[in-house]
């Protein structure tokens, strides 16, 4: 199983995410009290040069996808597995580790990971579908 390629759908969720929140209320990711503490660039170095990069490596590298089936449950188990954490260190510490979190009920939050999931897979399955496109035309024109 290739953790590489989740962890490529897990960024562009975290760059896609966290911008759509910004622009929609900066508090809810990205307090303004950390702009004392991290410069914007950092902010941008965390949130924004990972997409261009993304693209790079789509271009560079041919990734093997494994079954869809076993792609999705991969991606499950990472997804349930760090909401999981989320949720003990929330229980643990009193603390959420996004502040998203502290405004959402508890069905707000059902409703708020499942999307999150699917944007999740959504990226996966473009990711894949883009992989496949783009290197099938690159063996055509070399064969």
């Amino acid at each position: 199983m290739r953790f590489d390629l989740w962890s490529s759908s897990v960024a562009k969720f975290v760059a896609v995410a966290f911008w759509s929140l910004y622009a929609y209320d900066r508090e809810l990711v990205y307090p303004k009290e950390l702009d004392d503490i991290n410069p914007s660039w950092l902010n941008h170095s965390m949130h924004t040069t990972i997409l261009p990069l993304l693209f790079i490596e789509l271009f560079i590298c041919a990734h093997k996808y494994p079954g869809r089936i076993k792609g999705i449950l991969g991606l499950g188990f990472f997804a349930v597995t760090y909401i999981t954490w989320i949720l003990w260190v929330h229980h643990k510490s009193g603390i959420w580790a996004y502040p998203v979190l502290e405004v959402l009920s508890q069905s707000g939050m059902i409703v708020f990971f499942s999307v999150s999931f699917s944007v999740l897979i959504t990226f996966y399955f473009l990711g894949e579908q883009l992989t496949k496109w783009l290197w099938a035309r690159r063996r055509k024109k070399c064969a």
